[in-house]
């Protein structure tokens, strides 16, 4: 029996329900492994006192500080956050929170799920404990933490220190070795999808459900200045009769529906909020086009849950996009400004490819794939151990 601890400071909670549903996925497949006895260690990152008291992480009391989630064992001691420092003591104050919570039980592998801060936790308490440590790089823990000034360092030495690294695409793996990280180490993980709930559907009926009648242009993703929906807002005011609808929250929705009044195209270009995720296969299938304008990704989960929708979908050349837009009939990949990405939607409803031409390009992003793959990579760094 493998015993691993998975450490992710991504991970649903009750007050953040879609906050890292793919972690949980993918944690959920390695837990439900008959060879494999997993708990999670899901740290939950608070501020000092009184800023406790903000609406934003005064919810986080009632987040128990161990419980049973979705059947695994998942404990969430709390750590502190110091605003104003660039999270340059996030790893330190983690890895005190996890010393406690973890006290007395035994591990035969650690499963860091995102390069920050779990990375440097996870490094540290395997040399602690003596066993292998796994780190995974999904995308802003690279781009973003792996170049900022207080924690790049932390960064390329968790990398250095870990037995094995994995990476969402290959154009990450290639991220992680220019951080100075030795290419070697690294293993191209892709992300699942749910075949069984990402499918085709009738778009008519389903579109009729949200109130929309011609074409259908959605994007997913946080309202932040990253995820470029200004972009795609932009390219959907210029195609007359087409909505596009938004799904996601964040610190630029005043800023996005700002864009939108200007634009004079609020009766056709919505921002719904946050969707849970439970409700996204219906919302993708229904759209035409799925395009989202990213400045950088790892491999958007949501790019594969598209094309398993039979959805194309309108890209920038970031991260794994070539690994995935292989062919004409999954979409199109475009630079990041509104006239390219106007012209490659126009291109898609014009002439839609057939929706299981588009969804084939999925197929290959099993959970069944991922978690094989995810269990062999563990299991070999414990082997080469001894």
């Amino acid at each position: 029996m493998l015993r691993v601890l998975t450490l992710s400071s991504v991970f649903p909670d009750a007050t953040r329900p879609n906050f890292g549903v793919f972690v949980e996925r993918q944690t959920l497949g390695l837990a439900a492994h008959p060879e494999v006895a997993l708990t999670v260690v899901a740290g939950v990152g608070v501020p000092p006192w009184p800023l406790t008291r903000h609406p934003r992480y005064r919810a986080f009391s009632s987040i128990p500080a161990r419980e049973t989630w979705k059947g695994i064992e998942v404990l969430r001691p709390r750590f502190t956050t110091l605003p104003g420092t660039g999270g340059r003591f996030h790893a330190a104050a983690l890895l005190r929170a996890v010393r406690r919570a973890i006290r007395g039980r035994t591990f035969d592998v650690i499963d860091a799920s995102f390069f920050f801060p779990d990375g440097p936790v996870a490094a540290a308490l395997g040399r602690e404990l003596g066993i292998p440590v796994s780190i995974k790089a999904r995308g802003a823990d690279i781009h973003h933490w792996g170049h900022a000034a207080a924690t790049a360092r932390q960064v390329r030495d968790a990398g250095v220190a870990a037995d094995g690294l994995l990476a969402v695409s290959r154009a990450m793996a290639d991220d992680i070795a220019a951080l100075g990280i030795p290419a070697e180490k690294v293993r191209v993980h892709h992300t699942g999808v749910d075949l069984a709930r990402f499918a085709p559907a009738d778009r008519a009926p389903a579109k009729a459900a949200l109130g929309v009648a011609g074409p259908l242009v959605i994007s997913v993703g946080a309202l932040i200045p990253r995820k470029g929906h200004d972009v795609v807002i932009d390219a959907v005011a210029r195609l007359d009769g087409a909505t596009l609808l938004i799904a996601g929250e964040g610190e630029a929705r005043g800023a996005l529906e700002a864009q939108i009044a200007r634009a004079g195209v609020g009766d056709r270009i919505r921002l719904p909020g946050a969707v849970p995720h439970a409700q996204l296969p219906a919302l993708i299938a229904a759209a035409d086009v799925m395009a989202l304008a990213s400045a950088s990704e790892g491999l958007a989960n949501v790019w594969v849950e598209a094309l398993a929708c039979g959805t194309p979908i309108v890209i920038t050349p970031v991260g794994g996009a070539p690994e995935v837009v292989t062919a004409p009939s999954a979409g199109r990949v475009v630079a990041r400004e509104a006239g390219a990405f106007a012209a490659a939607i126009a291109e898609l409803l014009a002439a839609p490819p057939p929706a299981e031409a588009v969804r084939a390009h999925a197929l290959r992003f099993t959970w069944e794939a991922n978690t094989d793959a995810l269990y062999a990579h563990l299991a070999g760094l414990v082997q080469a151990r001894g």
